[in-house]
């Protein structure tokens, strides 16, 4: 166990095309599930716990952390499960995501493992809008799970999407769209449909794609229509980074590699964070780079690309 938190805590970032590394972590019962390493923090076995005045039912407390008061929520029971029924022994993956940091109760912890987002699928067809996954992949001949995280803290605290009323108000946004579309990609549905609340107001046709690779194969399509280039009829992409399938960086460079494609505006907009996303930005050629989720600067950035000739 001591070397899966000491590899968490050293871990440098991926460099290569399309992979990612998985956290791998088992709730209850002989299911492992998967945690993007890029959005953990570190791995801690699970501190006393203090209880809040009128916290969720599914925080089972704070957590006081270098420095730092952590919401610690049970992802069992998050996800519909039974509780973690003994926190001593269980563990707590400190992660961040959407410019806030939480504490995910899990029973165990197991390893790290290196893939190919080509080798991660979307969930079935028959999981239903209830499911709490992202995606899936097969490891060892075992099925692993990717949660929807964005789903689970949604759910616990709701993530403001009404863009300010000044901003709404401008009009320049549909007069630098006029009869194109934007193109948003996420593997969330909750994370495209809080794009989606956020720009509409703003009188903006979307497009949507459940990753990148459907996002290029509907580049692909519209662009056969074009007489030149796909801003003919796409004004913007905005894209997350962790999907199924193929990333948003992989996405980025597919575009910029085709003469179709490549003069399309990109913004990456993702849960993750750090130095490493701003120089990735750089090397496949995408435009900017905005964390999740903020309506006002969601639109900035909107208004910014779709302005520039």
């Amino acid at each position: 166990m001591a070397g899966v938190l000491d590899s968490v805590n050293q871990r440098t970032q991926l460099v290569g095309a399309n992979r990612l590394e998985l956290l791998l972590f088992k709730l209850q019962g002989p299911q492992r599930y998967g945690i993007n390493v890029f959005k953990v923090r570190e791995v801690l076995q699970c501190p006393s716990l203090t209880q809040m005045p009128k916290q969720n039912h599914l925080v089972k407390g704070v957590a006081y952390i270098r420095g730092q008061t952590i919401s610690v929520i049970d992802l069992s029971s998050a996800t519909g499960g039974r509780p973690i029924p003994d926190i001593k022994t269980a563990f707590i993956i400190i992660a961040e995501y959407n410019r806030t940091v939480q504490g995910f109760l899990v029973d165990s912890v197991e390893r790290i493992i290196n893939l190919n987002w080509a080798d991660v699928m979307p969930p079935p067809k028959g999981a239903g809008k209830q499911s709490y996954l992202t995606a899936v992949t097969e490891v060892d001949n075992e099925l692993i799970e990717i949660l929807d995280v964005e789903k689970i803290l949604d759910e616990i605290a709701p993530q403001k999407t009404m863009v300010s009323q000044e901003v709404i108000q401008d009009g320049q946004l549909q007069k630098d769209l006029g009869d194109r579309v934007i193109l948003i990609a996420d593997d969330s549905a909750v994370a495209r449909n809080q794009v989606k609340r956020a720009l509409e107001p703003l009188g903006i046709e979307m497009v949507l794609a459940k990753n990148g690779r459907d996002a290029l194969d509907q580049l692909n399509a519209m662009a056969d229509g074009c007489e030149s280039s796909i801003t003919e009829k796409v004004g913007l992409l905005i894209s997350d980074i962790e999907m199924p399938e193929m990333d948003g960086y992989t996405l980025a460079a597919e575009i910029r590699a085709n003469p179709r494609l490549d003069q399309l505006h990109i913004i990456l907009h993702t849960s993750l964070s750090g130095v490493f996303n701003h120089a990735m930005v750089e090397k496949v050629g995408a435009n900017d780079f905005i964390a999740k989720f903020n309506p006002d600067d969601l639109a900035a950035a909107v208004k910014k690309w779709l302005h520039v000739d």
